[in-house]
């Protein structure tokens, strides 16, 4: 997926619920704070939505634009409309939002994750293609690990499941850095 997809997915699902404003969460909210961030990180042929101020509206958009759709067969990905209320954020995450509003969007306005949130979201999930898609933000320096730890604070679990998360990415930190150090030339 590429910038200008995730633009013209705001327009689109604006479009079909007649609101200005949209959350944008899952992987290609990260579009919004780096437009050229790697490929292996843009993949995804999925935008996740939830209309701001309509979410009773949510299911049109998948409807209209979702997996499956002539939206999607037409332009080779999809918008899946779904409450935000399915992610696990931490706490105080809207205020940290980017947001994406030009002319391609319609001046519509998504209001997409912070990339230490989207991380944090991720690793509540802790699915396999989630962590991949963390290390990948971590590999990149795309996000800082120290945020990250304190962001996984903030998010509403159990203890010992913030516990694995923190020991999860101070691992793959350490990981990563033995493996840049490796590779610099003596």
């Amino acid at each position: 997926m590429t910038r200008e997809e995730l633009e013209h997915a705001i327009r689109a699902a604006c479009d079909v619920v007649g609101d200005a404003e949209l959350w944008v969460f899952g992987s290609q909210s990260i579009l919004a704070q780096h437009p050229a961030a790697p490929e292996a990180l843009r993949m995804s042929i999925e935008v996740d939505v939830d209309p701001k101020n309509r979410p009773d509206l949510v299911d049109r958009i998948d409807g209209a634009l979702g997996e499956g759709s002539q939206f999607h067969r037409t332009h080779g990905f999809y918008v899946h409309g779904v409450s935000i209320e399915t992610a696990v954020l931490p706490r105080a995450w809207k205020g940290r939002t980017r947001t994406v509003r030009n002319a391609n969007t319609g001046d519509a306005t998504g209001f997409c994750l912070e990339a230490h949130d989207l991380a944090a979201s991720k690793l509540a999930a802790f699915r396999d293609k989630d962590r991949e898609f963390v290390r990948l933000l971590l590999r990149e320096r795309l996000i800082d690990p120290n945020r990250l730890v304190r962001l996984i604070n903030l998010l509403p679990l159990p203890d010992d499941q913030r516990t694995r998360l923190r020991e999860w990415v101070d691992g793959t930190a350490r990981e990563l850095s033995s493996a840049r150090l490796k590779r610099r030339p003596k």
